[in-house]
């Protein structure tokens, strides 16, 4: 659907902004989110954040309305969703607890109109065991944002066409943690002419001044120095006659308690570039206070300890020379990434977990760490909303590290489970499983993070169908992984099958105790397996199974873990399977619905091209039309809101109206008019847009309607193409009385007319007349010896795409008049 702006986009995204930060502060929340529902409904999507970067949520970015999450039930329910505690939280969502397991509480409110659910808006705070969260003052707070953001997207909509809908993939609306500033800059205007200054606020404060008492001289300013650098601020002066200050470094007098202390400020300036006169007669420049940074950095550099800042995604912003030293990294190695990312004794997951624990919980967290080759340290990990203050130190060896000489890297908690990383894998798994849609996702997920966890090196995902075990996705580098199984009846004395028909998980750790229990089984190249029951509902689904080229012994977490997981991957599976088939109906309902060929009709050729989006549903509203009749030919192209069974009905109900209200011998205006009557009296809740064209019969001219469609593009037989300024009417299904006016434009012999949806156009961060032009220049230059070639050149780069957020649909006409000009 049109109706992006750059002007709406950015209106939006400051409501946006506005909303979640007063949603933080009026809370005393330290971070919250905004959720906007998709465009088919389907999910909610991550569109703001507010002191906690999106890429600390992991997984949690896109979410399926029903899945059983907070700020999804928030939307879906239309009501206040809060937990006061990390134990609530655990009794009533525990995929949530499961999946983001620290310690805060959170509360999670509709965004909505009185009558429409936009999304939902949650806060988050650090809580205790027993904490009661949010006041009722706080919760009536929170709502009254959430309602008026509401009522300020749908005003937003309503004036500007601005879709509420947010988009997977494009990027959410980022306002970081309030964090004190170490640094004060303040500005002056210094004319040359008069030698007086003008100076913000700022600057007063830095020279101890009163913002409204000072008089503009620079005398005024030397009474504020040390005796001591009166001659170099006289050389600014100068300085200043000549066109620029270098910087120059002040001190200046600290009143604050009436005594003689100094401190010292850096003052620089120049003239602003230009010809004119007053240009060139004023000096323009700053004054910088940087003693609490400057302080600061002295005094952390003085201490014997490692110290080291990280930014709230886990990027180190400063480390002293004491921690480089115990990492043994440069400044230029570390600044500006992660540590895990930079040092491989720091990659084992449970650090990044540490770290992402710190910021959501607000609680302290420390480990210990081996740096090869024995040289053990302590990390210590201090969270503020705006960032982590991180502390290392030499310690000696633990315990429980045993006493080899040289050991291998390894991270010891002081506290938490012995096996953070396989933990971290499995909170991943939850999450991402929340994201994953079709079957083919949920297996990749799945594989992803299983193999990685437990150290396996197969996988493998048998279905039943028909009472037999079929093979729905295998991973690893054995290809002959489990072929006995394909096939197999359900009752059959098996691991595979037992499994499932018992609902017990087994575990294998060596080929002889698989041989033992199963004779004359097939064992290949695999020494241990996991075999787990995949039931949901109590309705066998099928069986998961991990293959260890090793073998291996699973410990009773590890087996309590897999036990677990094996009842997330099978609600997942059977989600997506029926999704799946949803898809496939929907699919073929489209097909159905489309064109399978265009008429031939004398005196002008046309050819259509359709792509779905290879997102969400992938089955969209867009749809195309060519209809012959004795008045003519009429051309139509569409696109209803959305990727969904509904959006493929509608998109069938709004064809079938256009051609009735022509087949009726309605004009242009009244066709559109009739559809957008249509549209609304089905009280679908979508929105279309369309364009129209008649063309006559024997004349070289047409006319056309549009009801909030991107502009047709016109390429006249010279080669230069433009697109149409037609008369825009409104978006089909807002006004019951909307009216469509018909515009006229010249379509000469030779000429090729362009119809398209915008998923041809649209790109995230690009606005959308940009995009139309950069079709209109390739449809002017693209050379072809046939429109069928011309059709597939405009497409090239959408064809080549692995990701179309919306379906295209493109339809080109041209009056005939010999071959195709070029």
């Amino acid at each position: 659907m049109r109706g992006l702006t750059a002007s709406g986009v950015a209106e939006r995204e400051d409501l946006l902004a506005a909303a979640v930060q007063e949603a933080v502060q009026g809370t005393s929340a330290y971070a919250g989110s905004i959720f906007l529902r998709s465009r088919d409904r389907r999910s909610i999507v991550l569109a703001a954040t507010c002191g906690v970067p999106p890429s600390l949520l992991g997984g949690w970015r896109l979410i399926a309305v029903s899945s059983p999450i907070p700020v999804a039930v928030a939307y879906t329910a239309g009501r206040t969703v809060h937990l006061a505690n990390a134990e609530e939280t655990m009794r009533r969502y525990p995929q949530l607890a499961v999946a983001l397991p620290y310690a805060f509480g959170s509360c999670s409110v509709p965004v909505r109109t009185r009558d429409e659910l936009f999304g939902s808006l949650a806060v988050v705070w650090p809580a205790s065991s027993g904490s009661e969260g949010l006041s009722k003052a706080h919760r009536r707070l929170l709502r009254s944002v959430a309602g008026r953001l509401g009522d300020s997207l749908a005003h937003l909509r309503a004036r500007t066409g601005e879709p509420v809908e947010w988009q997977p993939g494009t990027a959410a609306v980022e306002t970081p943690a309030y964090s004190a500033a170490a640094v004060q800059v303040g500005l002056f205007d210094w004319n040359l002419s008069t030698g007086t200054l003008s100076v913000d606020d700022v600057f007063c404060a830095v020279f101890g001044l009163e913002p409204g008492a000072f008089d503009g001289r620079p005398e005024t300013l030397a009474a504020c120095l040390h005796p001591g650098d009166l001659a170099a601020f006289r050389a600014c002066s100068r300085e200043a006659g000549e066109g620029r200050i270098a910087a120059r470094r002040l001190r200046v007098r600290d009143g604050s308690d009436g005594g003689e202390r100094y401190r010292t400020v850096e003052l620089w300036g120049r003239v602003p570039e230009g010809d004119d006169a007053r240009a060139v007669a004023h000096l323009v420049g700053a004054v910088l206070d940087a003693r609490a940074g400057g302080a600061a950095v002295a005094a952390v550099e003085r201490l014997p300890d490692g110290l080291f800042s990280l930014a709230p995604d886990g990027r180190v912003t400063y480390v002293n020379r004491r921690a480089l030293h115990l990492l043994d990294i440069s400044p230029e190695e570390v600044l500006g990434q992660c540590l895990w990312d930079v040092l491989p004794w720091l990659s084992d997951p449970s650090v990044e977990y540490r770290h992402r624990s710190a910021m959501i919980s607000q609680a302290p967290s420390s480990f210990l760490v081996s740096r090869p080759p024995d040289q053990w340290l302590a990390f210590s990990l201090h969270p503020q909303p705006d960032g982590v203050t991180g502390r290392v130190v030499p310690t000696g060896r633990p315990p429980s590290a045993g006493a080899a000489a040289a050991p291998p890297p390894t991270v010891a908690p002081a506290t938490g489970p012995a096996r953070l990383g396989v933990m971290y894998h499995v909170l991943q798994l939850s999450s991402a499983l929340t994201e994953a849609v079709t079957t083919r996702q949920v297996c990749e997920v799945v594989s992803d993070q299983l193999l990685p966890a437990f150290g396996g090196q197969q996988m493998a995902i048998h279905v039943v169908r028909n009472k037999e075990m079929h093979l729905l996705h295998h991973a690893g580098h054995h290809e002959t992984f489990l072929d006995w199984l394909q096939g197999v009846p359900l009752h059959a004395r098996l691991p595979g099958t037992e499994t499932l028909t018992s609902g017990v998980p087994l575990f294998i750790e060596s080929q002889k105790d698989l041989v033992r229990g199963y004779p004359g089984i097939p064992t290949g190249q695999v020494s241990s397996w996991v075999y787990l029951p995949l039931l949901a509902s109590n309705r066998p689904v099928g069986t998961c199974v991990l293959g260890f080229d090793e073998p291996h012994h699973f410990t009773e977490k590890d087996r309590s873990v897999l036990t677990a997981l094996a009842g997330l991957i099978a609600q997942a599976l059977e989600r997506a399977r029926l999704y799946d088939s949803e898809f496939a109906v929907a699919h073929g309902l489209q097909q159905a619905l489309l064109p399978h060929r265009l008429p031939r009709v004398p005196g002008i050729r046309t050819v259509a091209r359709y792509l779905p989006a290879t997102s969400g549903m992938d089955i969209g509203g867009d749809w195309y039309d060519v209809i012959p009749t004795d008045s003519g030919v009429r051309l139509i192209i569409g696109d209803v809101e959305g990727h969904s069974i509904a959006a493929a009905a509608t998109m069938a109900q709004l064809r079938s109206a256009v051609r009735a209200f022509v087949a009726a011998g309605h004009a242009p205006g009244d066709v559109m008019s009739g559809v957008n009557r249509t549209l609304i009296d089905l009280d679908c809740n979508l929105l279309a847009s369309c364009c129209y064209i008649h063309l006559e019969p024997g004349r070289d001219h047409a006319h056309a309607v549009t009801a909030g469609h991107p502009a047709p593009l016109l390429r006249l037989p010279d080669g230069t193409a433009d697109a149409l300024d037609l008369d825009v009417g409104t978006v089909l299904g807002v006004d019951h009385a909307g009216t469509y006016t018909p515009t006229r434009f010249v379509f000469p012999p030779g000429s090729v007319l362009a119809l398209y949806t915008d998923g041809l156009v649209e790109k995230p961060g690009t606005d959308i007349g940009t995009a139309i032009d950069r079709l209109r220049v390739s449809l002017a230059h693209a050379r072809a010896d046939s429109l069928d070639e011309l059709a597939d050149r405009l497409l090239h780069h959408a064809r080549g795409s692995s990701y179309r957020a919306d379906d295209i649909a493109l339809l080109l006409t041209q009056h005939d008049s010999g071959p195709m000009a070029t």
